[in-house]
């Protein structure tokens, strides 16, 4: 069953039991979908800040970039617990003969690309969350600013969480590209994070 299925009571104790997934990646997705689908809210609202129509064409915009995001983020939180258990299952391969240890080395290989792409396409969506919501803050219902400014502090906390699950995925030395992805990514946020007052 898709852990989005379940009760969230049931969520919850899934991932506080002692079972390694769902984790991390899996979290973050979850919070940034969570935050899509709060600037969802706000971007559907009647009312915008100033009751301009360009605000309301910006809402719009804003409203679509997060319910493509959060459609994305919401299948990242099973894709993440998938892409764990593949490298688990591969690192439990036989090892007895060459052959063996060579498909475990490749499976392996496999499993750690995925393991990393997973989280990184987390990260791209919750930045992609995070600046619908500066779009909310700055545009939206004044009496829902704190539900904008909740979304964007949920896809950072989202795009902070994947961020740390790609770094620990690629390694001690990772391929220089991989780690100026990761620091694009995060200052790419940050104007967003300043609009909605974050930090």
């Amino acid at each position: 069953m898709p852990l989005l299925d379940l009760p969230a009571r049931e969520l919850l104790d899934r991932f506080a039991s002692k079972d390694p997934t769902p984790g991390g990646g899996s979290a973050a997705a979850l919070a940034g979908a969570l935050g899509a689908a709060l600037v969802a809210m706000v971007c559907a609202m009647g009312k915008t800040r100033t009751g301009e129509p360009s605000e309301r064409e910006r809402l719009d915009a804003a409203g679509a970039l997060a319910s493509g995001a959060g459609g994305r983020l919401r299948r990242l939180v099973d894709d993440d617990t998938a892409a764990y258990d593949a490298v688990t299952a591969a690192y439990r391969l036989p090892k007895g003969t060459d052959d063996e240890k060579a498909r475990r080395k490749q499976a392996i290989a496999a499993a750690m690309t995925r393991a990393t792409e997973v989280p990184r396409r987390t990260a791209e969506a919750c930045l992609e969350v995070l600046r619908a919501a500066a779009e909310a803050a700055a545009h939206g219902n004044p009496n829902a600013l704190s539900d904008a400014k909740t979304a964007g502090a949920l896809a950072w906390a989202g795009l902070l969480g994947a961020f740390e699950n790609v770094r620990i995925n690629l390694g001690p030395n990772p391929d220089p590209s991989a780690a100026a992805e990761l620091d694009t990514l995060l200052s790419e946020a940050r104007p967003s994070i300043a609009t909605i007052g974050l930090g």
